[in-house]
């Protein structure tokens, strides 16, 4: 009776341990969500507390307003006015919200002004995204620092997101925010004027580095960089894993390099 205890225990550990297996089998091979996947295109600014306010500390994905109507509020202000578009129309932020922050507080951001994603949440019960942003002062020209916020709700017909692809969210996401090819200048604290040029010292010759450039082709990415390690497909967008780099292509060019 004892011995066939134990071989009951061991078949029931064997079965536990072979679920187990399974399942991290089933984890590892699974296919990205669809926050996942948008991460991937559009890449988060990181913002923290300066003196007087709020900057950027690590630039992101560059986006371009492509239709009037946003409100941004200042960084001390502590509400959010948010804009919502639904069925190709974007609606501004209510009366409600703009008085409590106060006039002083907002400006209505522009058709062509660039921002930063600070935030992207896919909220699928409830058939929205929202995604966050902040001014890409260094990328707008601007000398005297603003950082005007927003956020923007892209609400969607019931039950759509259970089924919809990264591609048909970002083809909504880029009727309100197109990428921009153009790249944040880098190696400044935005709000700061870039420090004075020094003559560097002499050096010997090195040899070219490798450039890789948003719209370049998977063919010129392979030339410059090789074969990647992996490559993720996602239909209309694919991801080249290098080891320090990876590079993200939307219909055959590059989109975002990170």
């Amino acid at each position: 009776m004892r011995h066939r205890s134990k071989t009951v225990r061991r078949v029931a550990a064997s079965v536990f341990a072979g679920t187990i297996a399974f399942s991290i089998a089933i984890a590892q091979n699974a296919a990205p969500s669809l926050q996942e996947q948008l991460n991937a295109q559009y890449k988060l600014a990181k913002v923290g507390r300066a003196t007087g306010g709020w900057e950027v500390t690590e630039p992101g994905t560059v986006l371009q307003i492509q239709k009037g109507g946003i409100v941004g509020v200042t960084p001390k202000s502590l509400a959010l006015c948010p804009a919502k578009f639904e069925n190709g129309n974007l609606k501004g932020s209510n009366s409600f919200c703009t008085g409590m922050v106060g006039p002083q507080n907002i400006r209505y951001l522009t058709v062509g002004e660039k921002v930063y994603p600070v935030k992207l949440d896919v909220s699928a019960g409830k058939d929205k995204v929202t995604l966050a942003i902040f001014e890409c002062d260094s990328c707008n020209g601007v000398t005297e620092p603003s950082s005007f916020r927003s956020e923007v709700v892209f609400q969607f017909a019931k039950g759509f997101l259970a089924t919809a692809s990264a591609g048909q969210i970002e083809d909504t996401i880029g009727q309100v925010f197109a990428i921009s090819n153009d790249e944040a200048p880098q190696g400044q604290v935005q709000g700061q004027a870039p420090a004075a040029e020094s003559q560097p010292a002499p050096a010997e010759a090195q040899p070219d580095p490798k450039t890789i450039r948003i719209g370049q082709t998977t063919d010129q990415v392979v030339a410059a960089l090789g074969k990647p390690e992996k490559i993720v497909d996602l239909g209309s967008k694919q991801i080249y894993v290098y080891k320090d780099l990876k590079v993200t292509f939307l219909s055959g060019k590059v989109s975002d390099v990170q």
